[in-house]
């Protein structure tokens, strides 16, 4: 198999507008934002609640797919290494990990701290956080 489908679950609402100026880290001053889930999907959320540590999982639509290396933290004198050894966003297949925690829930959105995702990224899936993870 050499490819196949994945369908978005929802978007990222957040104040995150511009790429550039966006933490690389959600260390780095990362917002709290809302994970906003498709109507189809909401029966997945049971079982979810505020201070839950999960991991959103995210397609991150506005990466380059053909990059293979990069300087890392897009640093030029720093040597470039291949993508795999870092966190760059830009990948064949960008898919963000996003370890966060929940602060509220209201209906179909999910409120957490600290995602460093631009606004209007899709959610591919979300995962609870088990002690070991990541």
């Amino acid at each position: 198999m050499r490819s196949f489908e994945v369908r978005a679950i929802g978007r990222i609402a957040s104040p995150l507008i511009d790429l550039e100026a966006a933490p690389r880290q959600p260390d780095e001053g990362a917002p709290a934002a809302w994970l906003e889930f498709d109507e189809d999907v909401i029966e997945g959320l049971l079982g979810i609640q505020p201070g839950d540590q999960i991991l959103v999982i995210t397609w991150l639509d506005r990466a380059h797919r053909d990059v293979l290396s990069v300087h890392p933290r897009g640093d030029p004198s720093r040597a470039q290494e291949g993508v795999f050894s870092t966190r760059s966003p830009h990948r064949p297949n960008p898919i963000g990990l996003h370890d966060v925690e929940i602060t509220a829930i209201q209906g179909r959105r999910v409120r957490v701290r600290s995602l460093e995702a631009l606004d209007g990224t899709p959610i591919i899936d979300v995962k609870p956080l088990l002690s070991g993870d990541i």
